[in-house]
């Protein structure tokens, strides 16, 4: 039967829902788009038959930091070549970044995207608008205007508004309009020249370093703001120890903040950049041993909500230079998975549950989206997924039309077998 059958039957996969409470073998049955059953021993009649002995059927992840490059570095990433590389990883639904070249932050720059993806695009994109005009912090952005050309959230990722008083009002618009938040918290006024964390390997490099303060501060800035006019605020990309402590602090005092941080924060430390490794530099840095720690403790105890790949990509000649000159970032969309499975599952940081809920189920519900569910009825975007399978990353092997990858000759486990999208195959392991 043709990959394109309107009806497809999963049998035998361990099912994890956490939103239902499934955690065990059950069989989905997908028609026409939706999921028709969850359930033990469903039969059915002219169907595509997917056997899922000893693997995980999962919701399809859900990331929701995601730079796709398109419109104006195609060299980098396009909305194609993005989402094929979502589909390989098992992400079905992104949020994309907008620091694009024009940055997304008006409705035409809006409509130009949607009409992109509309045609290119093989998972579901949703876009965030930036905060400000061209991202420089001076003027706000019409955020009416934005949201009802469809944006779901703002941010300035990759630059941090640092006037408080215009980010003060860009909360309270966001709140007006309904738009979630997202702060890039980082204080150019200490991180500027850094390129790696400041530390014991940034002085035997002889590297300037970026402190942990040029992020915890801007943390602690923006959520006391939010704090202020009682407005939800997402915190990307936590790096280090104190800004784990001072989300923690916030929610007990029942501040609306949630926080993602992304697998390389809870993978990999600052000593991988021994080597003057340019994939390995990232923004915010790689901390150390001590930072990662707090990081995976964060995640199992639940003060941090979400895992996002932050996938970043460049061009060779972007990476292939002096580490003072190189871009920071790193792709993600291909390893976020992976990393996660053999960073959290096989250490028993996170149990199959927990980790579907950081990937999948949170980061849905944060961006208000009724997806990272395997419920009767619901979208079919799901993942099948090999937990045991070990593999060694390697560049050749990226879908993404870059192959910055901080995890290049690293073993991870775990590898995608199908991803399901809008319930047809999308992705077939070969």
């Amino acid at each position: 039967m043709s990959l394109k059958s309107r009806k497809i039957l999963i049998k035998n996969g361990h099912v994890v829902d956490p939103s239902n409470n499934i955690n065990d073998l059950r069989d989905v049955l997908i028609e026409n788009s939706r999921i028709a059953g969850v359930a033990k021993n469903i039969s059915a009649d002219n169907c595509q038959l997917l056997e899922a002995s000893g693997k995980i059927v999962m919701p399809g992840i859900v990331d929701m930091h995601v730079h796709l490059r398109e419109p104006g570095r195609e060299d980098k990433e396009t909305v194609t070549t993005g989402t094929q590389a979502a589909l390989k990883g098992g992400v079905t639904s992104l949020l994309a970044m907008p620091n694009t070249q024009p940055a997304i932050d008006c409705p035409e720059n809006v409509r130009l995207l949607k009409d992109i993806i509309r045609q290119t695009a093989s998972v579901n994109v949703l876009i965030a608008a930036a905060i400000t005009k061209e991202r420089l912090g001076r003027e706000l952005t019409d955020m009416l205007k934005l949201r009802k050309e469809g944006v779901v959230a703002l941010t300035d990722d990759g630059s941090s508004v640092d006037n408080a008083g215009l980010f003060l009002q860009a909360l309270k618009n966001a709140k007006k309009n309904r738009l979630l938040l997202i702060s890039h918290c980082e204080d150019k006024a200490l991180s500027a020249g850094g390129v790696v964390n400041l530390g014991v390997v940034s002085t035997v490099m002889g590297l300037k370093g970026i402190s942990r303060e040029s992020e915890y501060k801007r943390v602690a800035r923006d959520i006391s703001l939010a704090r202020k006019v009682n407005t939800p605020i997402h915190i990307a990309h936590v790096s280090c120890r104190e800004s784990v402590e001072i989300i923690a602090k916030a929610k007990k005092q029942g501040v609306k903040v949630t926080a993602e941080t992304a697998p390389h924060y809870f993978s990999l430390s600052e000593e991988e950049v021994y080597g003057y490794h340019t994939d390995m530099k990232i923004n915010p840095p790689l901390r150390s041993q001590e930072d990662l720690e707090a990081i995976t403790e964060a995640l199992a105890a639940g003060i941090i909500d979400a895992i996002a790949s932050d996938h970043a990509p460049h061009t060779e000649n972007e990476k292939d230079i002096e580490f003072e000159y190189a871009e920071f970032g790193t792709t993600g969309l291909e390893t976020e998975l992976a990393a996660s499975i053999s960073r959290l599952i096989q250490t028993e940081i996170l149990d199959w549950p927990g980790l579907v809920r950081k990937i999948s189920l949170n980061p849905a519900k944060i961006l208000g989206i009724d997806k990272g569910t395997i419920s009767t009825g619901k979208d079919a975007d799901i993942i099948v997924v090999d937990p045991e399978v070990e593999w060694l990353v390697s560049k050749e092997n990226f879908v993404s039309r870059s192959a910055n990858s901080a995890f290049v000759g690293k073993k991870l486990r775990g590898l995608v077998e199908y991803t399901i999208f809008a319930g047809q195959i999308a992705y077939k392991r070969q």
